[in-house]
């Protein structure tokens, strides 16, 4: 078993979907007893560690929150960790303790050299002078740590942020995400005056209004942009519909839920179905992401190119991270990690043991300037 599998099956095997503290502790412990790093423990529990310094930083990034575990995926005081058909199998295995503990490895075992360059060339090959490895908290929330930690001054130049990014050019082959979508969640209320229903002249329909809010919103396209010549589509669409309160009685009022997945620099026209008496309220903002440099996207992917056999491509990925924090904040940032697609959150999630090990060499390569 590699160092990173038996790394990656400690930390999984340690619950963080209530408390992430336990597996923070772990984190911070490895980090001081295996490296040289300035390491630090925020007070909300992100974990940041640092080598080198002057020049181009490089941070790798993950979180070691994870989302309940289901009955199965848990035992007494542990999680259930299990390597079948070369895969761990556990909750967090994807989303994404492997990626935390390959990062975790590739930070301990890069070279990071003491003269100080700018940022990279255009052949994206500059070695990075300060290394950055961080876990953050509360990803699976909104971006808790990550926020807390940008507010605070974590600016590194660049990041990989371990998110999966395995299989979507092709099967078990780990791309390099250059843009991911974000998502907007928002209500939409309207309101009416309420009457018998017997009179209906007498009242204001609210869900009337909705209905026509909702027309508004069908007639939306979906916003869409294009990243080093990638497309990334966004879509919208209403998800609930909730109103009235009897039913002989004309509805006050009536809300919808809109769920809107976002693009760089894009977003639907949604104030367009408020007036009077329709209100529109953002409930939750997770932002899309872009890489601002296509040489530290190719410095990437050259990385994952010289780590395994396949071909690895710049792709788009659906899902919000915290690469979207980062970016918003003006990190330069791609996605590079071992999940797959339809693997996080489910009750058998699990991780390629030569995927993790990959990652590892990726992550390796691409301080080094993008040569394994």
């Amino acid at each position: 078993m590699s160092a990173v599998t038996e790394l990656t099956r400690e930390l999984v095997a340690i619950p963080s979907h209530d408390d992430e503290t336990e597996a923070g502790d772990f984190i911070e412990r490895w980090l001081r007893r295996e490296t040289d790093a300035t390491v630090t423990r925020d007070e909300i529990g992100n974990v940041v560690a640092r080598r080198g310094s002057g020049g181009e930083s490089l941070a790798f990034v993950g979180h070691h929150d994870v989302v309940p575990p289901d009955d199965e995926q848990i035992d007494g005081d542990e999680y259930v960790v299990e390597k079948r058909d070369e895969r761990l199998h556990g909750r967090g295995t994807a989303d994404m303790k492997g990626a935390v503990a390959a990062a975790m490895c590739a930070f301990r075992d890069s070279e990071v050299p003491r003269t100080s360059k700018s940022r990279a060339q255009p052949d994206g090959a500059n070695p990075t002078t300060e290394l950055v490895f961080a876990s953050f908290v509360g990803e699976e929330i909104g971006g808790e740590g990550a926020r807390h930690a940008i507010e605070n001054g974590f600016a590194p130049d660049y990041a990989i942020v371990g998110e999966g990014s395995t299989g979507y050019s092709a099967p078990s082959v780990t791309d390099v995400a250059i843009a991911h979508k974000g998502r907007r969640a928002s209500t939409i209320t309207a309101y009416g005056t309420a009457a018998h229903a017997s009179e209906p002249e007498a009242g204001e329909n609210a869900i009337y209004r909705a209905g026509e809010a909702v027309d508004t919103i069908r007639g939306m396209d979906g916003p869409s942009a294009a990243v080093f010549g990638e497309d990334v589509e966004g879509s919208i669409v209403v998800t609930e519909i909730e109103g009235g309160s009897a039913w002989n009685v004309i509805p006050e009022s009536c809300s919808v839920t809109v769920d809107e997945r976002t693009v760089p620099g894009e977003r639907a026209p949604l104030s367009q179905v408020e007036d009077e008496n329709v209100e529109w309220t953002v409930d939750q903002d997770l932002p899309p992401m872009a890489c601002d440099d296509e040489a530290f996207g190719q410095r990437v992917l050259a990385a994952s190119d010289g780590a395994q056999n396949g071909d690895p491509e710049l792709v788009t990925k659906p899902h919000a991270t915290d690469a979207g924090w980062l970016a918003e904040a003006g990190v330069t940032c791609v996605v590079c990690g071992p999940a797959e697609p339809g693997e996080a959150h489910t009750k058998d999630e699990s991780v390629s043991l030569d995927v993790l090990d990959r990652c590892y060499e990726i992550y390796r390569g691409a301080a080094s300037g993008g040569e394994n």
